[in-house]
């Protein structure tokens, strides 16, 4: 949540940024570590006045503050920004109309519409319960008029906390007037309280992520069904089926082809590729139209050339495939280079790891490799070789030869299959 707001508070290019943390700071500052914000530790957790004040010490006078919550990741930079364009100091807030308000502060206004203050669901009278606009906690304010307001706050309330909106009443009494940006859509506006109201959020923000994929051209077989959990690239004409999960940050080239259920983390496909259903990618690039699954699994330094065909219950890592080059089924390439035109038969693996240390297959052009072969790293296949189904190869096998590792096979007449013993 703290990484979205991060990315919409910096769209909106502050000259500083303050995030207040608490209880289990350390992680939250790993998790986003990247980010080029200033991190203020709250050691009580004393309510939101409180949070405020530990991060005023770091902003000068003169500044305009904006206050953002953590826990509200949807909300638009376009609504802040607006915020920031059509209100002037000393104080603003973003106010919203919710149907059930349970929970949330309510606006107090006079007969005349202003803006008199805001009281907290706990401390609300009954009949201030039925106000629906409530507030977001989103404000922005003259620092120095701030800094001298939440000098002012006391705690003398239900929780014994202090408020950040009891600010308001200040400043009505000083100024006169608390201007005021009511959204136009609240589900943008919602934060997490629960993990059912967690849930809620990434829902809206997967019916966000659809709707951009589909304006920017993206067929999408059951919008409902998609998760996006990163930065989605697409080209024109793109199809993806129900049930797909989009990790990191994808490419999708046009007339890309995703099959239901399959995931995909950091992978760059060319235009033309398709990834048939149940298919796990991570890290895969394609650099010409392939055809990938179902079932498949590629991992991370996988590349696939135009032409390339990685079929069901196929698993790759660390192997790069030429122009034509097949493995239909079954197989698994490690730290292998693959040629041109290469036919690799089912059952194939690249024996790659000696217990200590990982080691390269290569496979030149035009080699077939029969059924049930295991190629035993470091080992050379030569071009146009072909490998005898069964075959465990252990020594470089030459161009254009016909390899065969076979222990010969023998008959045994009068033989007798094991029968179960009887119980006495």
């Amino acid at each position: 949540m703290l990484a979205h707001l991060l990315d919409t508070a910096l769209s909106l290019q502050p000259e500083q940024v303050h995030v207040v943390v608490g209880n289990g700071s350390d992680r939250v500052q790993a998790a986003c570590s990247g980010y080029p914000v200033n991190w203020v530790h709250q050691q009580e957790r004393r309510g939101t006045g409180h949070a405020v004040m530990q991060a005023m010490p770091g902003i000068p006078d003169g500044a305009a503050v904006l206050v953002l919550l953590g826990d509200h990741p949807l909300i638009p930079a376009a609504l802040l920004q607006q915020m920031i364009t059509e209100t002037e100091p000393p104080l603003a807030m973003l106010t919203m109309e919710l149907d059930d308000p349970t929970g949330y502060g309510r606006i107090l206004r006079d007969p005349g519409g202003n803006i008199i203050g805001v009281i907290e669901h706990h401390d609300a009278a009954p009949e201030q319960h039925a106000i629906r606009e409530v507030n977001t906690g989103i404000i922005m304010a003259d620092a120095a008029r701030l800094r001298a307001w939440l000098d002012r706050l006391d705690c003398n309330n239900a929780k014994q906390e202090y408020y950040l909106p009891d600010i308001f009443s200040m400043a009505r009494s000083e100024s006169g007037e608390v201007q005021a940006v009511l959204a136009p859509d609240f589900h943008d506006l919602q934060g997490a309280n629960d993990r059912t109201q967690l849930a809620a959020l990434e829902k809206r923000y997967q019916q966000r992520m659809a709707i951009q994929l589909m304006e920017a051209g993206v067929q999408l077989v059951d919008p409902d069904r998609l998760d996006v959990r990163g930065v989605v690239s697409a080209g024109s004409d793109v199809c993806i089926d129900v049930n797909v999960i989009l990790q990191g940050g994808n490419r999708l080239g046009d007339g890309v082809r995703i099959g239901a259920g399959a995931v995909l983390t950091d992978c760059d496909l060319a235009a033309g590729t398709a990834v048939h259903p149940y298919s796990v990618l991570e890290g895969v690039t394609t650099t010409g139209a392939c055809d990938i699954g179902p079932f498949a699994r590629l991992r991370p330094g996988t590349v696939l050339a135009a032409g390339c065909k990685v079929g069901n219950f196929v698993e790759t890592k660390n192997a790069r495939l030429d122009e034509g080059s097949k493995a239909s089924h079954l197989t698994y390439l490690g730290d292998s280079q693959v040629g041109r035109n290469v036919n690799i038969g089912a059952g194939t693996i690249t024996c790659n790891y000696d217990g200590a240390n990982k080691h390269q297959t290569i496979i030149e052009d035009d080699v077939f490799i029969g059924s049930d072969t295991q190629l035993v790293a470091p080992v050379t296949v030569g071009r146009g070789a072909t490998i005898g189904a069964g075959s465990t190869v252990t020594k470089n096998a030459p161009e254009g030869a016909l390899t065969v590792s076979r222990a010969r096979q023998t008959s045994i007449e009068g033989w007798n299959r094991p029968q179960k013993k009887k119980d006495s």
